[in-house]
């Protein structure tokens, strides 16, 4: 009896001890005292859900097991992504309701979830990630969960870990109590430290660089400059958005934590290939040096940029994976074509100082990238190096400062090919301006010379025909003294034209607009020769005189600043190349319609029209319109000494007299104001009528 009492005893013993004798997977801990940080690896239980299906309530009865392999410390390339449950049973054998915390590592996206005593759905107490944003600039403070077990109470925990990016942070369970956990968070802390201070030093000299870009742009507008300000500012953008990967640091971009992925694998594109390629063939000015290699960067620059829009889209997809796939296949194929470009570049080094520049920059930049890539194959593997090869070693700053040194020097250098460029096209500029004053003074003597001769001519046969006094000599006399009297009307030249031109042109040297300089120095040499060819003929085609009178206002449209417009239109019936007028006929009126046709304060711009219409088939009508003050009011502002007026018009019409006499042609010319017919008109109408011979 005493036997079976005892056996009893020792039933019911076993029965007691066993339902207080927690289980495998339950983590007993005294949260009172616990001495060192818990690796929970031999008690979290995990799971793999890899269509990403399980909800939490399905979690419960889901079966969880043990697997090591999913925990490691360092980075991993993980490939497409992991999504992951974690389970733990934890039982507190102290005596007080402490809080522990579970830290597992910086991951994309984590829940932490909670089964009441009840056994019912687990309750979600937070959210947290590297791909969340709550709008809390504190968000690395949130990687570590709060565990809390009430004394002698057991506790389930979920934690599901989804991790989108191909290479996933250290994933290791481990929980500390709160010093232990502050003495974690101050080492991290130590940790990040040394390289958010390498990234701030970077940040700064790539913020002068920007600087000094900007302002030489502003100062000459070049494309290189534009192209190396792109390049500074994608470095900047990229490595600003390296300080939101580092813990415990507040980035300006906390607000869109998905920037750092959308412009990772991009920004090496961009700023390594796009930017640099578009930098290197304006700096070095390959359409005019190398007219192949242009077109090499102008094609893999096009490329480069059709496969970051495929990055984006990729990116946006959560293929992650894919951009650094193409980055491979980028870098890898590049390396040799790039050392080729190098070696072909270095030859002509000695006729191209630019050269020189570029190509330290860009060597200096090509071995610490290949450098660092050889550094992290051994460690991480080839896809992963290649993929973390612009984080900020020492060795990429280095090499990156160095190649940003190289440009600037090397743009400083072109600014001053530049200046001295200028210089030297100023200085020809002027040289000929000189030769220009002297070509106008000895023509001004020519003309003096040949008006005296011909004056000299006319007295001489008007005295002979006096002296002869026949009537067989008169006409031939009259038909002379005509012919000579056009020649000397044709050589004049309006020397008040002239001064203008010669001031217009002096103005546009002292602004340095050298291509309106140049501009104005052809036309008006043209219009000089033009001038001296015509006044030799009586006769010339319509299509000269059109293309003399486009000359000559285009000359004034320049000198007047653009406050002039005209227009000359023309009847697509005549034949301009066979109609004949006579030369320098219209030139006076023209100009007569631009003095008077830029001083009437109603209109602001000034405008002339010329139409050139066949009304008969022996009749040539030319049309001269202006918006100007009109002949009444000119006539009325006149303050100048008679002898100082315009005469271009009255020699004109001297002219149509003379050849009407000389060749019976009946040359017909009305001026007519327009105000007499409106008043709200203003502006004078020269018509011209000359029949074809």
């Amino acid at each position: 009896m005493i036997r079976i009492y005892l056996l009893f005893l020792l039933f019911c013993y076993s029965i007691n001890a066993s339902a207080n004798t927690p289980a495998k997977d339950t983590l007993v801990a005294d949260f009172d005292h616990l001495r060192s940080a818990v690796d929970l690896r031999p008690y979290v239980m995990s799971l793999e859900d890899k269509r990403g299906v399980l909800t939490p309530q399905q979690i419960i009865s889901a079966s969880f097991n043990h697997n090591y392999h999913l925990f490691h410390v360092e980075k991993k390339h993980i490939g497409k992504g992991n999504n992951c449950w974690l389970k733990l049973h934890v039982k507190n054998a102290g005596s007080h309701d402490s809080v522990l915390t579970l830290f597992t590592g910086w991951h994309d996206d984590m829940n932490w979830y909670v089964q009441d005593t009840t056994g019912g759905k687990p309750r979600m107490l937070m959210q947290t990630g590297l791909m969340k944003d709550h709008g809390d600039v504190h968000r690395w403070e949130h990687y570590g969960f709060c565990v809390t077990v009430p004394p002698g109470q057991t506790r389930t925990f979920f934690l599901h870990i989804n991790n989108k990016y191909y290479n996933e942070n250290g994933l290791m369970p481990v929980l500390f109590n709160a010093l232990q956990y502050a003495r974690f968070r101050s080492g991290q802390l130590e940790y990040f430290r040394g390289e958010t201070i390498l990234i701030h030093v970077l940040l700064g000299m790539l913020l002068v660089c920007l600087a000094i870009a900007v302002i030489n742009y502003i100062q000459l507008p070049d494309k290189s400059y534009m192209y190396f300000a792109a390049y500074m500012l994608g470095l900047i953008f990229f490595f600003t958005l390296r300080l939101e990967s580092q813990p415990y640091q507040l980035s300006v971009f906390y607000r869109w934590p998905m920037l750092k992925y959308y412009w990772d694998i991009p920004a090496l594109l961009f700023c390594f290939y796009l930017m640099y390629l578009a930098f290197g063939n304006t700096f070095l000015n390959l359409q005019e040096r190398y007219p192949f290699m242009e077109k090499l960067f102008t094609s893999v620059a096009a490329i480069i940029g059709g496969i970051i829009i495929i990055c984006f889209y990729c990116i946006a997809q959560e293929q992650y994976q894919v951009p650094v796939l193409i980055y491979s296949y980028v870098y890898i194929s590049t390396l040799l074509p790039f050392l080729v470009v190098f070696i072909a570049l270095a030859k002509r080094s000695r006729h191209h100082p630019l050269v020189r520049f570029f190509l330290f920059g860009s060597l200096c930049f090509y071995m610490a990238s290949f450098g660092s890539f050889l550094m992290l194959v051994r460690p991480l593997g080839l896809i992963n190096a290649l993929g973390e090869m612009s984080a900020p070693s020492l060795l990429i700053v280095a090499g990156v400062l160095l190649q940003s040194m190289f440009f600037l020097a090397g743009l400083s250098y072109r600014n001053k090919l530049v200046h001295h460029e200028r210089t030297r096209t100023q200085e020809l500029l002027i040289k000929q301006l000189n030769k220009n004053k002297e070509l106008q003074r000895k023509l001004n003597e020519q003309l003096e010379e040949l008006v005296k001769e011909q004056t000299t001519e006319i007295l001489r046969k008007k005295q002979e025909l006096e002296e002869q006094r026949k009537a067989h000599l008169e006409t031939e006399y009259d038909k002379k003294l005509t012919e000579i009297e056009l020649k000397a009307i044709r050589a004049q030249i309006n020397p008040h034209f002239i001064f203008n031109c010669l001031n217009s042109i002096q103005l546009f040297v002292m602004q340095r607009d050298f291509e309106y300089a140049q501009k104005y120095l052809s036309d008006f040499s043209y219009l000089i020769r033009k001038t001296l060819d015509f006044s030799r003929r009586n006769f010339i085609s319509l299509a000269d005189e059109i293309a003399y009178l486009n000359t000559y206002l285009g000359l004034e449209k320049m000198r007047f600043e653009h406050k002039m417009e005209y227009e000359i239109i023309v009847d697509p019936a005549i034949a301009t190349s066979e109609l004949e007028v006579p030369a320098m006929l219209l030139q006076p009126y023209v100009e007569n319609a631009v003095k008077y046709g830029m001083t009437n304060t109603n209109y602001p711009i000034g405008k002339l029209l010329i139409q050139f219409n066949q009304t008969d088939p022996d009749m040539l009508e030319c049309l001269i319109e202006d918006n100007g003050i009109g002949i009444i009011r000119s006539k009325t502002l006149r303050t100048l000494p008679k002898h100082h007026q315009s005469s271009g018009m009255e020699i004109s019409f001297n002219r149509a007299e003379l050849l009407n006499k000389m060749y019976n042609t009946g040359i017909h010319i009305d001026v007519i104001d327009k105000s007499e017919n409106n008043d709200t008109e203003s502006g004078t109408i020269v018509r011209i009528l000359i029949p074809q011979l």
